[in-house]
């Protein structure tokens, strides 16, 4: 494994042979919510979430 260099990115735009595309595989992730997950489920969370909130705003007369 080369090690990146404190030298200037080059005109060719690549440091020790990495472009700028493949910079953002290297990250990890931070924990946010996944590509691949089930979307019925957030739909449904979401909703219920929107009647709770509906439901707390009638209840305390704030509408």
């Amino acid at each position: 494994m080369s090690k990146v260099s404190a030298a200037p990115v080059p005109a060719g735009g690549t440091v020790d042979g990495m472009t700028a595309h493949a910079v953002p595989a290297l990250r990890t992730r931070s924990g946010g919510p996944r590509e691949d997950g089930p979307k019925i489920v957030e739909q449904a969370l979401g909703w219920v979430l929107a009647a709770v909130v509906a439901m707390l705003v009638t209840r305390l007369g704030l509408l």
